[in-house]
């Protein structure tokens, strides 16, 4: 009886499968639920003002026709600049990629809108439009200024990751030499006005002990914006088994990273076995892109992916995807995990390689047995809860001053 039930429902997923590999149930799931992103690095593109994100584009990962064929209800637009660029220089930078994210927004009113809070996500989907949200990755980017920080709260930036690769004035990184021993106390400063905001403390790519400061200083669950699984491989940015412990239960949210080398450590062995094949992928991306930052991030997606087609680096495929978010639901339960691509700022897997194919993660979440309930939090739930919490503290912060 058992194994006739099994051969039915396989052969009803068979007689369901679209072309494209995902079964009829699956769409219709996956049409359904909210699905949330919260780490894309598309707004490297808009800088030299010649891409645009309403036509479908041949290259990258993210433009409006796409997005809508995966369902992508909301999108957190990173913005970035390299933790060496610091000052006055880092605020005119980060502002004008802000000014760049507004200014698609406008030019595409009826498939986007600006939101800042959960209730404007769902409001946008209602709508038929894609939400379209702001991250600042990196707190070198405030130039250790609480003033320049509430300047980016109002622009509609919701998030700050508190370092990105290297340490910033006040924090240390995961991939740098640590100099503050965490947060330093101007750092603690930062996440207490980021609760009073309603910013979300994001600890991608802070050093452990960071991540154990802002745990503890932080009224408000913590947001890992773009970060894998260390157990499955081991990079300094990606999150240990106790940390997802820890950050799930003050109510935080991991957020799975696509980027092939956090997730497969066959790949990261590779790449550190054979130095010669990076220092030959940088020279090709500096002759196809000089200084451009959105070229070199989007050129040298596609030149990794031809040494894999080669055989010169493992191939990696989107089912490691699904192996970090397993991995981090065992541990914490689904309620504390979700979806942070990397899109545009990283090398995809094959058969993720942009957000056109998102409905295949909910078809191997079902056909690994996750009910419709927790494949709908992965998909963006979760992120919704966490934004709703951050900002129901954030009120009661300020209500609390104003008595």
């Amino acid at each position: 009886m058992f194994g006739a039930g099994l051969f039915s429902a396989g052969l009803l997923l068979a007689v369901t499968m679209r072309a494209d590999g995902v079964s009829e149930r699956a769409k219709k799931l996956h049409l359904s639920s909210i699905v949330v992103d919260t780490h894309d690095d598309t707004t490297q593109r808009f800088l030299d003002g010649k891409f645009d994100l309403g036509p479908r584009d041949a290259s990258g990962s993210i433009d409006i026709p796409r997005m809508k064929e995966g369902n992508l209800d909301a999108i957190f637009f990173s913005i970035w600049i390299p933790s060496k660029i610091t000052g006055g220089e880092a605020v005119k930078r980060a502002m004008g990629q802000i000014d760049a994210v507004r200014e698609q927004i406008r030019k595409h009113p009826n498939d986007l809108a600006l939101a800042t809070t959960a209730a404007e996500i769902r409001e946008a989907r209602k709508q038929g439009r894609i939400a379209a949200l702001l991250g600042l990755e990196g707190g070198h980017m405030i130039a250790s200024d609480l003033g320049v920080l509430r300047n980016y709260a109002a622009l509609g930036v919701r998030y700050m990751t508190l370092t990105h690769s290297g340490n910033d004035e006040w924090a240390d990184s995961s991939t740098d030499k640590p100099v503050h021993n965490g947060l330093s106390d101007f750092g603690k400063d930062v996440v207490r006005e980021m609760n009073r905001l309603g910013v979300m403390v994001d600890i991608s790519h802070v050093s452990d002990k960071t991540f154990y400061d802002a745990l503890e200083v932080s009224k408000a669950p913590l947001l890992a914006s773009h970060s894998s699984c260390r157990a499955i491989c081991n990079a300094p940015r990606n999150m240990s088994d106790q940390m997802i412990k820890d950050l799930a239960a003050k109510g935080g949210v991991i957020q799975i990273n696509y980027h092939v080398g956090f997730l497969s450590q066959e790949f990261r062995d590779a790449e550190k076995a054979n130095p010669e094949i990076e220092k030959q992928i940088q020279a090709e991306v500096a002759k196809r892109c000089g200084q451009n930052e959105a070229c070199q991030l989007i050129e040298g997606d596609r030149i990794v992916h031809e040494y894999m087609n080669a055989g010169k680096l493992p191939r990696v495929d989107y089912a490691k995807i699904i192996q970090h978010i397993d991995h981090a639901v065992k541990l914490v339960g689904a309620e504390h995990v979700g979806l942070g691509s990397d899109f545009d700022g990283a090398v995809m897997p094959f058969g993720m390689e942009d957000a056109s194919k998102l409905p295949q993660i909910t078809e191997a979440l079902l056909r690994k047995g996750y009910s419709e309930s927790d494949i709908r939090k992965i998909l963006g739930e979760n992120t919704l809860r966490l934004m709703t919490e951050v900002e129901r503290l954030s009120r009661e912060l300020n209500s609390a001053i104003r008595e």
